[in-house]
C-alpha cells in the first residue's frame, strides 16, 4: 500500500434533512485540512423529507460529494451495502448522517493504520461509544440488543452498532456478501470480519439535535430477529459461544 490515504466516507441517511448538511460540512472541513484523497457518499434511503434535495445540492457544489438514492426505504443495512459496494477508495469510513459522532475522533484512528515507516497497513479500526448520549429507553434497548447478539452470534465487540468504523475496502470485498438489509448488518459485518485483527477505540457520542431515530421500530426489531436466526444457521460452524466471556457495553445514559 502507498503512504497516501484514499478514503470513501459513507453516510447513510433516512429523513435527516435537518442534520445531513451539517454532517457533510463537518467531514469536508476535517478532511480538507489533511493529506487524504477522499469522496463522501451520502446514501439517501428513501427519505420522505428534503434529504435527497439537500444531498443533490451539496454534490452540485463539491465534486467529492455524491449521492446514492434509494427511491424507497430499503433499510439501514441496504443503505450501508449500497455505499460500501460503490466506494471507490482504498479505505471505507462509516459514520451516520445524523451528526451524533465527532469526525475529529478519526485523529485517534488514523495512526493505527500506518507502520513505523509511514506505510499504510490493512487494519480494521472500530469505535465504541464511551458514553451513549441517547435517551434512557433507547440506550436500554441497545444494551439488550447487544447482549442478545453476543449470546446468539458470539461476537466479542464492545459496541457492535457504533456507526464509526474504518476498514480497508479489500477486506470488505473479501467477506461479501453481507446480506442483511436491516439493523443486523453491522453484526453480520463483524461476524465475517472476526478472522481479522480488530482494534477498538472509544469515541464521543453526541445527543441527536434534530429528527427521530428509527431503530426502535417494532418492524425493524422483528426483521432483525429473523435475519439473526438465518445468520446463525448459515454460520453455525464459525460461532463460538461462551457466556462467561461476553464483552462489556458502553454506559447506559441515566
Amino acid at each position: 500500500m502507498s503512504n497516501f490515504l484514499s478514503l470513501s466516507v459513507v453516510l447513510p441517511a433516512y429523513n435527516e434533512a435537518e442534520n445531513i448538511g451539517r454532517a457533510v460540512a463537518n467531514v469536508v472541513e476535517y478532511l480538507g485540512d489533511r493529506p487524504i484523497d477522499y469522496e463522501i457518499i451520502v446514501v439517501n434511503d428513501g427519505s420522505t423529507d428534503a434529504t435527497k434535495a439537500i444531498a443533490l445540492e451539496l454534490a452540485a457544489q463539491n465534486n467529492q460529494i455524491r449521492l446514492i438514492n434509494h427511491p424507497h426505504n430499503l433499510g439501514y443495512g441496504a443503505a450501508l451495502r449500497s455505499g460500501f459496494d460503490q466506494a471507490l477508495h482504498e479505505y471505507i469510513f462509516l459514520t451516520d448522517g445524523d451528526g451524533q459522532f465527532e469526525i475529529s475522533d478519526l485523529d485517534q484512528f488514523l495512526p493505527h493504520i500506518y507502520d513505523a515507516q509511514g506505510k499504510i497497513l490493512s487494519k480494521i479500526i472500530i469505535g465504541y461509544r464511551a458514553k451513549r448520549a441517547d435517551v434512557f429507553m433507547r440506550s436500554l434497548n441497545a444494551w439488550m440488543y447487544h447482549i442478545f447478539i453476543q449470546w446468539i452470534l458470539g461476537i466479542k465487540i464492545k459496541d457492535i452498532d457504533c456507526a464509526f468504523k474504518l476498514f480497508p475496502k479489500s477486506i470488505y470485498q473479501s467477506i461479501k456478501p453481507i446480506k442483511s438489509d436491516g439493523a443486523l448488518f453491522s453484526a453480520e459485518l463483524l461476524l465475517k470480519m472476526q478472522n481479522f485483527t480488530i482494534t477498538e477505540l472509544p469515541v464521543q457520542h453526541l445527543p441527536r439535535r434534530f429528527g427521530v431515530a428509527t431503530g426502535a421500530n417494532w418492524q425493524v426489531i422483528l426483521k432483525m430477529f429473523w435475519e439473526c436466526w438465518q445468520l446463525k444457521r448459515e454460520h453455525q460452524h464459525q460461532i463460538q459461544l461462551n457466556p462467561n466471556t461476553l464483552s462489556g457495553i458502553n454506559q447506559i445514559r441515566s
